[in-house]
């Protein structure tokens, strides 16, 4: 009887391409979902555990995400500073419209991916950008449409 041998890749087997995501209208936990499975290589045949077999993505109008229910004005992150009465809040709304509003989607992908060496170096491959424009035209990057996949992947406010 003979046995089947299971595919381990290694890391001079792995091509990495480059996709481009416009984040406008797009749900944020679905888009983060797919993202990370991109950047940890999930979608590929060649896939393994232990090895990063992921792609570059490049996200762009991060500003732009969309959100279900009541998240924009009712979810809250808090943190504290240290000091007697120092906890304080932000609202997703306030996130978005703030100085930084790609740290919403980056966070977001950042907790879908698994944590650790290969998580950090997973996550190294991830741009994202608040507005339309990105300096990525060099390596040709694939335009990715999530949100023609699912039609609850896109929203309408």
């Amino acid at each position: 009887m003979r046995t089947m041998k299971t595919y381990s890749a290694k890391p001079t087997d792995v091509q990495r391409k480059w996709y481009v995501i416009d984040a406008e209208g797009i749900v944020l936990g679905r888009l983060a979902a797919t993202v990370a499975n991109i950047l940890r290589g999930k979608h590929k045949p060649m896939f393994t555990p232990h090895i990063d077999t992921g792609d570059h993505v490049i996200i762009i109008n991060a500003e732009k995400v969309a959100l279900t229910g009541r998240k924009l004005t009712q979810k809250r992150f808090y943190w504290h500073t240290g000091h007697p009465g120092g906890i304080k809040d932000r609202t997703m709304e306030q996130l978005l419209t703030g100085p930084y509003p790609s740290r919403v989607i980056e966070k977001a992908v950042e907790r879908m991916v698994p944590r650790g060496p290969l998580g950090r170096a997973q996550l190294k491959k991830l741009r994202v950008y608040a507005g339309p424009t990105h300096g990525h035209d060099a390596q040709n990057p694939e335009v990715l449409d999530i949100a023609a996949r699912n039609p609850k992947n896109k929203r309408s406010a």
